[in-house]
């Protein structure tokens, strides 16, 4: 007997900023797991690269180019996808910005900046397409939060304030629309092995040394790692599943300090 637990099969998916990394891995997972699958993105060359991509492995895939940050933009581009090509029925607030400086020097402008893309977006896109979700009756909402909605760090201020915040705002709309069958949740990513983090993942490099410690796993994530958590909450398999981050780290949350080589 086939289970369709974990299956999306009829489900149509927007991952926004899903034209690259770890956005990308969790698109193919729930695209090939049946979903039709849209991306966005500000540049129309990433965007059809990407779509590329996606045929390539066999996944039903739709491209649009529009700022997530912009109201009007975001409900023109989500009329046009519901016109042509279906409403969505799963949501990933994926697309996000990261500006690694000290609180004391980071300007006013730059810190609005990442408020703005990786939480007021969430908010803007999922008031959107919340509407739907809740006439329907169904809706999957993934907010792609981090270990920083957790835990503070050096330099990047800006994101961890936005990503806690994201934390909550998922909460919040779990809260609000669990009643409808809408499921919100969010999902954690630790460190990854991306060609952003290339350059600090090189043997003898000090970061790369404190990663390997610090995770109990004791290594860097693979992008396809994410894939499972984002066809769970995709899924009937979450139909009862609200308002949680599913932190896929490695096991870095779990522990308070250098895992130990004792047997």
């Amino acid at each position: 007997m086939e289970n369709n637990l974990f299956s999306t099969k009829g489900k149509t998916a927007l991952i926004t900023g899903g034209t690259h990394g770890l956005g990308m891995a969790m698109a193919k997972g729930i695209g090939k797991s049946g979903a039709t699958i849209v991306i966005n993105d500000l540049s129309q060359d990433k965007v059809d690269e990407a779509v590329a991509e996606y045929k390539e492995c066999g996944i039903d895939a739709h491209g649009r180019v529009f700022n997530v940050t912009d109201e009007d933009e975001v409900n023109e581009a989500l009329t046009d996808i519901e016109n042509s090509i279906a409403p969505v029925d799963i949501l990933v607030n994926n697309a996000g910005i990261i500006k690694r400086t000290p609180i004391l020097e980071m300007k006013l402008e730059d810190f609005r900046a990442v408020i703005d893309v990786d939480l007021t977006a969430p908010f803007i896109v999922s008031k959107r397409v919340g509407q739907g979700m809740i006439q329907r009756r169904n809706g999957k909402i993934i907010n792609i939060c981090s270990m920083m909605s957790e835990l503070g760090r050096s330099s990047v201020s800006a994101y961890a304030a936005a990503k806690g915040g994201l934390k909550m705002l998922t909460r919040n709309m779990a809260t609000e629309w669990a009643r409808f069958n809408v499921q919100v949740n969010g999902i954690g990513p630790g460190y990854f092995a991306t060609s952003q983090t290339a350059p600090i993942r090189v043997d003898g490099h000090p970061f790369n040394e404190f990663i390997m410690q610090r995770t109990p796993a004791g290594r860097w994530g693979d992008p396809d790692d994410l894939q499972g958590a984002a066809v769970f909450l995709s899924s009937k398999a979450s139909d009862f599943v609200n308002g949680h981050v599913i932190y896929v780290d490695g096991g870095i949350l779990a522990t308070i300090g250098k895992p130990s080589n004792e047997q």
